[in-house]
């Protein structure tokens, strides 16, 4: 049976297809890839506007499952818990149909879904209500299009939050919420669940990164562990160096700790040392020139909490332009000095690569033009790649084509892509430029 169309794909059923998919070519793969992926966010649209009429509408199967969520769930291979996630985003909806038209429209994901309702829902008591509508234009840019990430929509509420000085404890700062489960099971193994504040887990994942990261076998052969293993070795090694006082390693050339960016305006004591928040007309310039902390593992961290850190630290000026690049430090070696490290994590915020989510740890500092060819080790020829990246710009081996960076007027990293993925070849801005 040969494939004809994409749409052959998209639409048919997946049995004996993985047998049909080499008459494909290569291009033709990866469109069948997005269409499918545009497909899912179409159906799950379709799915939660059903499950919401329905709700308004039970029938006898619904009551006597005890709702809407738990029939879903019953009737499918889904959990009940999903089930009532589903019910319940339809009927978070409801009252916003901007947010809901973008959902429809597959335009804005499941779970960023989730996360503008809960603003909206539960707005900072300071916002009024006027200005709920330029709020939620801020909340769909965020989550809108291919290069949206959930840390993109936690920056905005925690910076909108700002603006409004929230007197609420955000659920990603709330300690109270903390649990950790550990039980014994019957053939004497552990399982551990845990859910943990932001900070909490910022801590973790800072003291398990270089235990997890892959590492390869003295002949070279790449790291087999899959990632979870990866993380329960690394786990392991904690607690055993804990145990033996505590020794630790190094992270990314420094020692394992918490690191926190912030505007030093908005680390200010005083409120009147801060930016003042503009009127609600003025919500979209004052989110533009407030800043939130900002956590290389998990992102954005309130103020508030960032200013309780500051009371007892290790505090790095970084001095940055008028287009929040940092400023050279000294440049006299190949190797990138500890200062410079700060001052590309605090511009590039990991890897740059466009869509890459690599955090700070697991990057290297690349010459954009080689130190064998007289390229100099200063901030505008410096750039944070994770190792994949990092040898894709060396000429990753069977790569067709070649990447290039260039520092843009605003001092930060763009990234020019070979015509073979773009014949037009347009400049890409780093995965951490993102513009309301």
């Amino acid at each position: 049976m040969s494939i004809n169309t994409s749409s052959d794909v998209v639409c048919g059923s997946a049995v004996g297809l993985r047998g049909r998919l080499w008459q494909l070519t290569t291009a033709e793969l990866r469109a069948v890839a997005i269409e499918a992926s545009s497909e899912i966010l179409r159906l799950e649209a379709v799915r939660v506007a059903v499950v919401d009429e329905l709700s308004m509408r039970p029938d006898d199967q619904v009551i006597a499952s005890r709702g809407v969520g738990a029939w879903l769930a019953a009737n499918t291979m889904l959990q009940i818990r999903d089930g009532k996630k589903i019910a319940a985003l339809g009927a978070a909806l409801r009252p916003f149909p901007a947010v809901a038209a973008r959902f429809d429209g597959g335009d804005c994901s499941f779970e960023h879904a989730v996360l503008i309702v809960a603003f909206c829902e539960s707005p900072p008591k300071g916002m009024p209500e006027e200005a709920l509508p330029r709020c939620i234009d801020l909340l769909l840019a965020a989550a809108s299009g291919v290069e949206s990430t959930t840390t993109k929509v936690r920056s905005v509420i925690a910076t909108l939050e700002r603006v409004f000085e929230s007197d609420e404890i955000p659920p990603a700062e709330d300690m109270d919420r903390n649990e950790l489960r550990i039980a014994s099971t019957l053939n004497g193994r552990v399982v551990v669940r845990g859910d943990f504040d932001a900070l909490t887990g910022e801590m973790l994942l800072s003291a398990l990164s270089n235990l997890t990261m892959p590492t390869p076998a003295p002949d070279g052969t790449p790291d087999s562990r899959s990632a979870a293993k990866r993380t329960a070795d690394g786990f392991t090694e904690l607690v055993r160096r804990y145990l033996d006082c505590a020794k630790t390693g190094t992270d990314g050339g420094q020692r394992p700790h918490v690191n926190v960016h912030i505007n030093a305006r908005d680390l200010a004591e005083h409120r009147d040392c801060a930016a003042t928040p503009s009127p609600p007309d003025g919500v979209g310039a004052a989110v533009s020139d407030l800043d939130v902390g900002h956590m290389p593992w998990l992102g954005p961290l309130s103020v508030s909490q960032t200013r309780l850190l500051g009371c007892d630290c290790f505090l790095s000026t970084v001095l940055l332009d008028d287009h929040g690049a940092p400023l050279d430090a000294k440049p006299g070696k190949r190797l990138v000095s500890a200062e410079q490290r700060v001052a590309l994590i605090a511009r590039d915020k990991g890897c740059a690569f466009p869509g890459c989510a690599c955090v700070p740890a697991w990057t290297d500092a690349h010459h954009i033009r080689h130190w064998a060819n007289g390229g100099p080790t200063v901030m505008n020829n410096l750039v944070l790649l994770c190792r994949s990246h990092h040898r894709l710009m060396h000429r990753k081996s069977g790569f067709v084509g070649k990447w290039e960076i260039r520092i843009g007027v605003d001092n930060k990293p763009w990234f020019i892509p070979p015509p073979s993925i773009d014949p037009g070849q347009h400049p890409r801005p780093a995965n951490t430029t993102f513009k309301t």
